[in-house]
């Protein structure tokens, strides 16, 4: 999917909204369980009501790979399900993947060919040889981690360092003598920007530091920003577009738990339905405000 691709749906659906498909088999309704494949049955459920308000969906992978080889195939099923079913949702693989080059090749193949996602969350830490492979797919997407809506953030993305790069300019600009340091998470954005363009490359921005988005803009103005945290997790989506959105709206604001486990009777897919549904007339509001 082009950048082009996902705005005019975000234009036509007036939602920027992605549901997480965090599905733990401890918490979906117990009548679904005597399915054959009830993490199955249960995703199959939440897109068919909720497919009219979002724009895309995010399989977290962890919540699959726990079930071993039956998660598997219940992603599998799942992201087949969303490709026919709704093709022109986008859809996420929620990996956070990252290793050496040939390592990453693999991954690559398995989230964006294998199974045909159309993106897949990255961590950078390793650097660029490490991102590249994942960045070789015609109009697939990298979803790189930059700050992140959790306390452990603390610990190293907001730590100031000197640096050899500056906010919103050139990546090479050295630091004027006396000039304070810029925070880890800066220089990752600072840095990868010479990786690839906006044209298949986002960032993962947490809701909750939705006050640094001004800045952040500053030095990617252009890029799409997935942001998690909204719901459960307490961030606005007021704030979050208020400072974050671009000129082809920019974001895809995710929520998982307050969606999908909105009820665990049987009426949870009319619950998830009326969940999304509200979001979705918040975000049409805002983007006439704001875009």
């Amino acid at each position: 999917m082009t950048k082009q691709e996902l705005f005019e749906h975000i234009k036509n659906k007036k939602s920027f909204l992605c549901v997480g498909l965090d599905t733990d088999i401890t918490k979906i309704p117990q009548h679904l369980l005597k399915e054959e494949d009830p993490i199955f049955e249960f995703n199959k459920q939440i897109i068919e009501a909720t497919k009219d308000f979002c724009v895309s969906y995010k399989p977290n992978m962890a919540f699959y790979e726990t079930q071993g080889a039956k998660g598997w195939i219940s992603l599998e099923k799942t992201i087949n399900y969303i490709n026919e079913h709704c093709p022109d949702i986008f859809t996420i693989a929620d990996a956070k993947r990252g290793d050496i080059g040939n390592t990453s090749k693999m991954y690559a193949k398995a989230f964006l060919e294998n199974l045909n996602f159309d993106s897949i969350t990255v961590a950078p830490y390793m650097g660029e040889d490490s991102v590249a492979p994942f960045l070789e797919y015609k109009n697939k997407w990298v979803i790189l981690l930059a700050l992140t809506s959790n306390s452990g953030a603390n610990d190293f993305q907001l730590n100031e360092m000197y640096s050899t790069f500056e906010k919103g300019i050139d990546v090479n600009s050295p630091l004027e003598k006396g000039a304070r340091g810029i925070e880890l998470y800066q220089q990752v954005l600072a840095k990868s920007k010479s990786w690839s363009t906006p044209d298949n490359m986002m960032y993962v921005v947490g809701a909750t530091k939705a006050d640094m988005l001004a800045d952040i803009r500053t030095i990617i103005p252009d890029s799409f920003l997935l942001v998690p945290g909204v719901g459960a997790q307490g961030g606005s989506i007021e704030d979050v577009s208020k400072f974050g959105m671009n000129k082809q709206c920019g974001l895809l604001v995710n929520s998982s738990r307050g969606i999908i486990y909105a009820s665990a009777g049987q009426d949870f897919a009319d619950k998830a339905r009326i969940e999304a549904m509200t979001l979705q007339k918040e975000m049409e509001i805002l983007l006439e405000k704001y875009l």
